[in-house]
């Protein structure tokens, strides 16, 4: 009885009402017009009501409290009323519970951190161009584990398969120049250490971006073997190749007048490694072909994950009803007590 008489004074909470979705909830609007509807009953009896004229001195009629006890059997039937309409609106609770189904595909970044990405044919320089894309790309991942494998005449992976994208951002945001001490462009030593990664992947799909702006000048792994090994392994190839060949700016002298040094691509050997990974080539000669570059491989390389959404609906309205009767009953009986005129009903 007790827990029944608890259930009963939440369900009239504010913060109980707030937490429902409603079926109808146009009907709540009806609820204004509940005292409405009582203050227009009270009127046309007053029209109908019989008078006797009977003139009183001043003072002579006190005022009661007692008399305020008429308006009960009023109050009584608009809660009762107004219960009933938000039963009609059907209160309810809805727990969804969302099933992901299908695999994603494990990816890893293998990105050039060597001296020569300070170049700034790309704005502000070829790294930071570089960072901004991949961040980009990240955005557009769901479900997919990311790794990311850094270079220059070393390589190491700075971040494992993995679908926490805010660790990911974090470890692309903290990539700089001359965080490898060894300087150089280690192209073969890096596909081997992103191959060391996916090669025991369960997915189907493997998938290694490379992103360089040179030709591989240090490292004692040859790019194309490395390439041949990782296809062997399963894992796709897409390679980057970042910056204009020829003589582009790389920062003020002493009088504060650009510097240009001349830079080379090796586009052969970067189109040699995508081909053996059956992947694709790209060039990128400044920002917005960069961002292009990232948007292909978005579009050729989704994941099929699908999202199935269970909806169980719970309806909360009968104890609403309960008021409703309850109440109504209430009233039936205070028509019966000296609360009500019966001469008027």
């Amino acid at each position: 009885m007790s827990d029944l008489l608890t259930a009963l004074l939440d369900s009239v909470r504010y913060s109980t009402l707030a937490s429902y979705s409603w079926e109808q909830p146009r009907l709540l609007l009806l609820l204004p017009l509940v005292p409405l509807l009582l203050v227009l009953r009270w009127a046309l009896a007053r029209r109908r009501r019989s008078q006797l004229g009977v003139a009183f001195v001043r003072g002579q009629l006190p005022r009661d409290w007692s008399a305020v006890l008429r308006f009960i059997p009023d109050l009584v039937l608009a809660l009762s009323l107004s219960f009933g309409l938000v039963a009609l609106a059907r209160p309810q609770r809805t727990d969804e519970r969302v099933v992901q189904t299908g695999q994603g595909i494990d990816i890893v970044l293998v990105l050039d951190v060597s001296a020569s990405m300070e170049l700034q044919d790309l704005r502000p320089n070829r790294l930071e161009a570089a960072k901004r894309v991949a961040l980009d790309f990240l955005d557009g991942r769901r479900g997919d584990r990311v790794g990311l494998v850094v270079f220059a005449g070393d390589a190491y992976s700075l971040a494992p398969l993995t679908t926490d994208y805010d660790l990911l951002r974090e470890n692309l945001q903290g990539l700089r120049l001359g965080m490898i001490p060894n300087d150089g462009t280690a192209i073969g030593t890096a596909l081997g250490v992103a191959t060391n990664r996916l090669r025991d992947s369960p997915s189907p799909t493997k998938v290694c971006i490379l992103i360089s702006d040179g030709e591989n000048t240090a490292g004692s792994l040859d790019p194309l073997t490395s390439a041949q090994l990782a296809h062997a392994y399963g894992l796709k190839l897409y390679t980057i190749g970042l910056g204009q060949d020829g003589l582009v700016p790389y920062g003020t002298d002493e009088t504060g007048q650009p510097r240009f040094i001349d830079t080379r691509l090796d586009e052969t050997t970067m189109r040699q490694i995508a081909q053996a990974g059956e992947g694709r080539f790209f060039r990128a000669t400044d920002n917005a072909g960069l961002r292009q570059v990232f948007q292909q491989i978005n579009r050729y390389e989704k994941s099929e994950i699908k999202q199935t959404r269970y909806r169980n609906t719970q309806d909360y309205y009968r104890t609403y009803l309960y008021w409703c009767l309850g109440l109504w009953l209430v009233w039936l009986g205070l028509k019966n007590t000296f609360l009500t005129n019966a001469l008027e009903d």
